[in-house]
């Protein structure tokens, strides 16, 4: 079984509500599965989903999802409103979903979201920073942590980045 590239995770974290979410038939793909598995696991243990968890979009928030994310066109003719998934339904997903796919592309997601919120929090701090050494440090952290996110698409060295 391939491991998960970032890449494929990142494409499916989407913005909804100032929440990074990942839609149901988004997960279903990663997973393997159809998305009524996915949204029969959440009917069928709802409290593991409490609020905060998933959430399930407005017809406006579907069409704007559709409008902005392309590879959600399947989506406009979809009877059904689609759920989101936050950060803690996804790592709640994965007590249900048992099968080697699922586990490996829960690990994926798990290491996606982490070096992500590493990323942000190094960004962060170097716009707080005045030192220029912590500065450098936290610049070449995040270059780190890019190289890894990207994989062998990019190659680093003491003063550049390059892709």
């Amino acid at each position: 079984m391939d491991i998960l590239k970032f890449e494929t995770v990142q494409d499916r974290i989407i913005s909804v509500r100032g929440e990074q979410v990942i839609i149901d038939r988004d997960l279903a793909e990663l997973y393997g599965v159809e998305t009524r598995d996915i949204n029969k696991a959440l009917k069928n243990n709802p409290e593991k989903f409490p609020e905060g968890y998933v959430f399930e979009l407005t017809k406006e928030e579907k069409a704007e999802v559709v409008e902005i994310f392309h590879h959600l066109e399947l989506v406009r003719f979809s009877p059904h409103l689609p759920k989101a998934f936050t950060e803690k339904g996804l790592y709640m997903l994965a007590t249900i979903l048992k099968s080697p796919q699922a586990t490996q592309t829960t690990l994926s997601i798990i290491e996606t979201f982490a070096k992500l919120k590493s990323f942000t929090r190094n960004i962060n701090e170097i716009s707080r920073t005045n030192s220029e050494a912590k500065q450098k440090q936290l610049m070449r952290k995040s270059g780190d942590i890019i190289g890894e996110l990207l994989d062998d698409e990019l190659n680093t060295n003491e003063t550049e980045t390059t892709i």
